[in-house]
């Protein structure tokens, strides 16, 4: 099967086709090499840079977003989508396609387009509700799947279908000691995981900034800033006691290591992006999500959903203040903190990857 993924900007576009090539890879009876995949996204992008620490082939491919853009600015993006269609077209062919899997967002939308009436596609809906970018490039996949059952009713029921949200094979097998250990943290410290997505969040970065001090006293922080902050908090963990400072982890950005920092947490904070969906429940890990204000409002039924059941405690933007004494509250109550752990792992589909590799097997014509 020669497999054309396109996805990207932004880590919950990534992932979770990534998880799908980990499953093709690492399962025999898919009969999949790395020479039968080829990813396409923005050159320059999150991407392309984590294609090249894995080791996956990828092309570049001209696009642009459309939503918030001025007049000029939309006429530019245009032109870079058709663009990107005829490169599309071009690369299809002289990959050898038999199926394209596409993560929704601009980035995908010419390799979608490409594939249309050339060969058979799949995209992949990981949030609870689609935006404005998989609305409109749906009609030209063959196949639509989805995380949860209450997302089919947006497509046609004859296209659409039920995967659940694919995670990476090292998150489902990981070990909570041994992930503690490989990150060097004491294993009766509480951690706290702190993130504001691919980019980093300036306002949860403040928000935590403001009362790290009385966080550290209770428990490990593992904060993952984004780089835009990253050098002022590094400069900030330097005038911290020494103490603390040790229990402050730092850092601009997780690849490989991610998996092994939601297995070792205890509680998360962090916006509520796709991958919070599933990630989060694979790891059994609660959490304080704020979502992302200005993304379309894709992000705030994910939130309720995970708070709906049980799982999260939803803050919103303009409450940023209480993001400190709110994780506080939960280190302090064990046993609420363990009632949300259990309704996050009750969320996980562990056959999610293999149910998408299945299905693009189906498609190419493999059975």
């Amino acid at each position: 099967m020669r497999l054309v993924i396109s996805g990207g900007g932004t880590g919950g576009g990534i992932y979770p086709a990534l998880s799908v090539v980990d499953e093709l890879l690492d399962d025999p009876r898919w009969e999949t090499s790395l020479e039968d995949i080829l990813w396409v996204g923005q050159s320059g992008g999150l991407e392309e840079r984590v294609m090249e620490r894995r080791g996956v082939p990828f092309a570049p491919l001209p696009t642009g977003p459309l939503r918030g853009m001025s007049p000029w600015r939309m006429v530019t993006s245009v032109g870079r989508m058709a663009q990107g269609v005829v490169g599309g077209r071009r690369l299809l062919g002289e990959f050898g396609a038999d199926v394209v899997m596409a993560t929704g967002g601009y980035v995908s939308a010419p390799m979608l387009a490409a594939a249309w009436h050339k060969c058979p596609s799949l995209i992949y809906l990981p949030d609870m509700e689609p935006g404005l970018a998989v609305r409109y490039l749906s009609p030209l996949a063959t196949r639509v799947a989805v995380s949860f059952d209450s997302v089919l009713r947006f497509f046609p029921r004859d296209k659409a279908f039920v995967s659940g949200y694919p995670v990476r094979r090292v998150l489902r097998t990981a070990d909570r000691q041994a992930a503690r250990a490989q990150m060097g943290f004491p294993s009766e410290s509480p951690v706290v995981l702190v993130m504001g997505g691919s980019r980093g969040s300036r306002t949860i970065n403040a928000a935590l900034a403001g009362g790290l001090s009385d966080l550290l006293r209770d428990a490990t922080v593992i904060h993952v800033s984004g780089q835009a902050d990253y050098d002022e908090l590094a400069r900030r963990r330097g005038e911290l006691p020494v103490a603390l400072r040790e229990r402050y982890r730092l850092y601009a950005y997780l690849y490989d290591e991610m998996p092994q920092a939601l297995v070792a947490a205890d509680l998360a904070v962090a916006r509520a992006g796709a991958a919070t969906l599933a990630e989060f429940p694979s790891a059994g890990l609660p959490a304080v999500l704020v979502p992302y204000p200005h993304s379309g409002h894709h992000q705030q039924p994910n939130a309720d959903y995970m708070a709906s059941c049980g799982a999260a405690v939803v803050l919103a933007e303009a409450e940023l203040e209480q993001l400190v004494p709110t994780i506080r509250g939960l280190l302090g109550d064990a046993q609420r903190r363990e009632a949300m752990a259990r309704a996050s792992r009750a969320l996980s589909r562990p056959e999610a990857a293999e149910t998408l590799a299945a299905a693009l097997r189906s498609l190419a014509g493999g059975g």
